[in-house]
């Protein structure tokens, strides 16, 4: 995949942020207009469709149309909430690690799941709000104040994030020549489903022992709405030589992916790509970095296996077995396995994704 050449051209970085370095290796990610494919420009859609199947990653330029500068707008308030959050004392965040009531909504701490095979433990806390609690599908979960007082912007930046997402999956919908609405129909938003808010804190890493704050993995859902400002996330790109390289945060966009579902509707044909996440390059490695996350998931009882009514998606081969397992289990095995206060031997392979379909060689 070629990167966009205007992609380049972009030199400002964060206010108030140390700069991202230019002497760091970085993903060729595509640079989508959000205005264009609202449009529905067939250039620009079939773009985002080669994105998905390339490499699953692109940015998505929100500057250009009305819905992505609100968007915009609630994700820097966000921003806010999501700092004073983690400065609540550890006591008070702890109350709401719902973890054993086999819930991933609510709190994580510092290491509290493992990052790689050798048992390396996580370098970040985050806290997930449930889209079920926030838009009144399910009872509401008990919070800190603070989240209960933004539960208004919360909403908002739900609504934001999941139009999004719903433009994303009708547009593949489009391409892959499925049943109208397809896709649409098992990611409704006041349906019964696993959609959340992460709002994500990783400090500064001891200058002596920097390494990765989070594992490599594949993204649990559908699609994935991140905004951030420091550098730090990487993906390992297609092919058998393949490195990993930063993500650059750019102002003004969101950084879109695909997730395990999508791998499993198309059996293999979009790609929910390898990714972690590190420490910040050069001197952003000083600085906290905080994150924003829409997760968007099937419903909870959508089956994920193989989607009927394509002559895009391959078939299913002789000898491939196809697990039995819904969006809510597969949620829980993936969002829970790795959790040291859950499980006394933590079987690495079981709770992983897609990842050995996603490191097929692309040639």
């Amino acid at each position: 995949m070629q990167s966009d050449a205007s992609y380049t051209e972009i030199q400002n970085n964060f206010p108030g942020l140390p700069p991202f370095p230019d002497d760091v290796p970085t993903a060729p990610l595509l640079r989508l207009s959000l205005k264009r494919l609202l449009a529905g420009d067939s250039t620009e859609c079939e773009r985002l469709f080669e994105a998905c199947v390339e490499i699953g990653f692109f940015y998505l330029d929100l500057q250009d149309s009305d819905h992505g500068v609100s968007l915009l707008n609630d994700a820097d308030k966000l921003f806010t909430v999501g700092e004073n959050l983690f400065d609540l004392s550890l006591e008070e965040k702890k109350r709401y690690d719902f973890s054993t009531q086999n819930s991933y909504f609510g709190y994580k701490g510092r290491g509290a799941a493992t990052v790689d095979k050798d048992g390396n433990l996580d370098r970040n806390e985050f806290y997930n709000t449930s889209k079920d609690d926030i838009m009144g599908v399910s009872d509401p979960l008990p919070a800190p104040e603070l989240l209960s007082q933004s539960r208004g912007q919360q909403e908002s930046f739900m609504r934001g994030s999941h139009g999004i997402v719903s433009l994303v999956l009708n547009i593949l919908n489009d391409k892959l020549a499925l049943p109208e609405n397809t896709l649409s129909s098992i990611h409704r938003l006041q349906a019964i489903g696993g959609d959340q808010i992460r709002f994500i804190k990783a400090p500064p890493q001891p200058i002596d022992d920097r390494r990765t704050a989070l594992g490599q993995h594949t993204d649990f859902g559908s699609v994935t709405v991140l905004f951030n400002r420091l550098g730090g996330l990487q993906v390992l790109p297609p092919g058998a030589d393949a490195e990993w390289v930063y993500v650059r945060p750019l102002p003004g966009h969101a950084i879109i992916n695909l997730g395990d579902a999508m791998v499993k509707f198309t059996n293999g044909l979009l790609r929910s790509n390898i990714h972690r996440v590190a420490a910040p390059p050069g001197i952003q490695g000083d600085s906290t970095r905080y994150s924003l996350v829409y997760f968007a998931r099937p419903e909870d009882s959508v089956m994920l296996r193989r989607l009927d009514g394509s002559d895009l998606i391959p078939p299913i081969t002789q000898g491939q077995v196809e697990e039995e397992i819904n969006s809510k289990d597969w949620i829980i095995r993936r969002a829970l396995g790795r959790r040291v206060d859950l499980h006394k031997d933590i079987d690495y392979e079981k709770s992983a994704g897609t990842e050995q379909m996603s490191r097929r060689i692309m040639v």
